[in-house]
């Protein structure tokens, strides 16, 4: 017999305050959870399913793939949700919940088929060149996306910046990342300026000398995460961009706020910087999250190439006249 439904989401408060006290868990990573809990609540009683056995997580990840159309990544953190809910349930004792099946679920190796690809230097000139900075909402927006690809920082940390966390007199910026961890980066004279542009005209926005959020909202509110995507959605549409990303080339990606942080990455890559440096600016705990993010340029692969001895010694041999190739014709 498996751990019944009504057991199983009885906990849920309790998951989240356990999480939040003890491991200081993230915000964004808190909604997160939530999300993916309360989705498969939803999924159970659609189905009026009474335990929560192995069928019912299949039958899950099916809906989750072929109905909701989510990525093998988005499967794979929705799964990770329930197998620590189910490491609680555990540490609470409640009876058979060693029994649920979220441990034997496989991870999705094609997880990251999805994801966003590195744009070029060109294109990222375009989008910032796009932005009209004629006005208060362009200033904020140019300020907000030139510290996503400047920086490398995730939509979740722009959003949860205040006022405080840039020292003018140092030219730092402290950001507080996924596990609470903190990061400090150094301002450049450019991100100063822009910095400095956007909190020039922040005062014109409602309720500005009472929010200490660094950007807001026409209303007066922090400027929340969605309006960011669907401000940069907008900015793309208007540029008519038709993408395919080589990640996955059988379809079209969309340019999100994270293909900002995954261009960083990739543009110090083809700079030559260490991997362990863009690991510590991305506020990753291991190198091996580091490696998603980063595409080499084709010049860079093609560079590499050419370096190889084999590849040397036929070109040598082609200059010389020592090698000739010849092409037939191709037929009709």
């Amino acid at each position: 017999m498996s751990v019944t439904a009504l057991q199983f989401f009885n906990y849920i408060d309790a998951f989240i305050d356990y999480r939040k006290t003890i491991y200081e868990t993230s915000d964004q990573t808190i909604r997160s959870n939530l999300v993916d809990l309360n989705l498969f609540e939803e999924f159970v009683k659609e189905r009026k399913a009474e335990t929560i056995d192995g069928p019912t997580v299949m039958s899950f990840q099916y809906h989750l793939k072929n109905e909701r159309r989510n990525s093998g990544a988005s499967i794979n953190r929705k799964i990770f949700t329930l197998r620590s809910y189910a490491h609680f349930l555990k540490l609470q004792e409640v009876e058979k919940a060693d029994k649920l099946p979220f441990y034997d679920v496989l991870k999705n190796r094609r997880g990251y088929c999805q994801q966003p690809d590195a744009l070029t230097h060109q294109q990222v000139k375009t989008l910032f060149d796009s932005i009209d900075r004629s006005n208060f909402l362009g200033i904020r927006d140019y300020a907000i996306y030139a510290l996503m690809y400047s920086l490398g920082l995730r939509v979740g940390e722009v959003y949860g910046l205040n006022l405080a966390d840039i020292d003018f007199n140092n030219k730092e910026l402290t950001v507080l990342g996924k596990g609470n961890r903190r990061r400090t980066f150094y301002l450049n004279p450019e991100m100063m300026q822009v910095l400095s542009e956007w909190l020039a005209v922040r005062h014109n926005f409602k309720n500005s000398e009472h929010n200490i959020a660094l950007f807001i909202s026409k209303k007066g509110h922090r400027l929340a995460i969605r309006t960011m995507e669907d401000n940069i959605k907008k900015l793309v549409g208007n540029l008519d961009w038709h993408l395919h990303f080589k990640a996955c080339p059988e379809r079209s990606r969309r340019v999100t706020c994270h293909t900002l942080r995954h261009t960083f990455a990739s543009h110090l890559n083809d700079n030559g910087e260490d991997i362990l440096v863009i690991q510590s600016l991305l506020g990753h705990a291991s190198p091996r999250s580091t490696a998603i993010y980063i595409h080499p340029s084709q010049q860079r692969v093609r560079e590499a190439l050419e370096k190889l001895p084999g590849v040397i010694y036929m070109n040598q041999l082609l200059e010389t006249g020592v090698l000739k190739l010849n092409f037939q014709p191709k037929r009709e």
